[in-house]
């Protein structure tokens, strides 16, 4: 009898510390939600799904990334969000420049607005769906297929490889812990794809 009550505690006890040792992994990190608070997107929409339109999108992108690369580095996400809304104008204009450049007389429109991202991969990198700052630029009629980035911190993954290491560098030197950045790269283990999820769906109810 008391070897029976003996092994039932015994079970107990294994089974808290197994539940505790769960709960501990799944729970979100303390300020998960700055994953979303640290970064600034960029989104670019074509004109239309034109081959034409398609290509203009993307060197307009490239004339904006070029603008911005080196004026972004080095600034907090404060700042960065300053100088995005101090020089919209300029942008506006730069991406203007291109389009006329190619010969297209579409209107530009360039602006610093919160925008819902879907789940979205670069690299290395996964970030989760949910609100963003975006840098959002609409050519022309804005009808075709969209491209997103990371504008801030600067690495815009997809244009060029950004080595692991360098990205890394980037997201702590914004405030994102350790543990914060795994997230994003480690979103497809079982606890991290867990985690990934459970930040999408806190980010929901705010």
């Amino acid at each position: 009898m008391k070897k029976t009550k003996r092994n039932k505690w015994i079970a107990a006890g294994a089974f808290l510390l197994l539940f505790s040792l769960l709960i501990a992994l799944l729970l979100p990190v303390h300020g998960e939600s700055e994953i979303y608070d640290a970064v600034i997107r960029f989104h670019v929409i074509a004109n239309s799904d034109e081959e034409a339109d398609q290509a203009l999108k993307l060197r307009v992108r490239d004339a904006l990334l070029e603008e911005t690369k080196d004026a972004l580095a080095g600034f907090s996400k404060t700042d960065a969000e300053k100088y995005l809304e101090n020089n919209l104008q300029a942008l506006e204009s730069v991406a203007l420049a291109v389009v006329q450049n190619e010969g297209y007389d579409y209107p530009v429109s360039v602006t610093l607005t919160v925008e819902e991202y879907p789940e979205k991969s670069y690299d290395a990198l996964a970030f989760p769906a949910g609100s963003y700052l975006s840098l959002q630029v609409k050519i022309g009629d804005a009808a075709g297929k969209n491209w997103w980035c990371c504008l801030f911190p600067p690495l815009c993954l997809g244009v060029a490889s950004v080595s692991k290491s360098d990205a890394e560098d980037a997201f702590l030197s914004v405030g994102l812990t350790p543990e914060q950045y795994r997230i994003l790269t480690e979103s497809e283990t079982p606890t991290y794809k867990i985690r990934f999820k459970l930040l999408e769906l806190l980010r929901g109810r705010r």
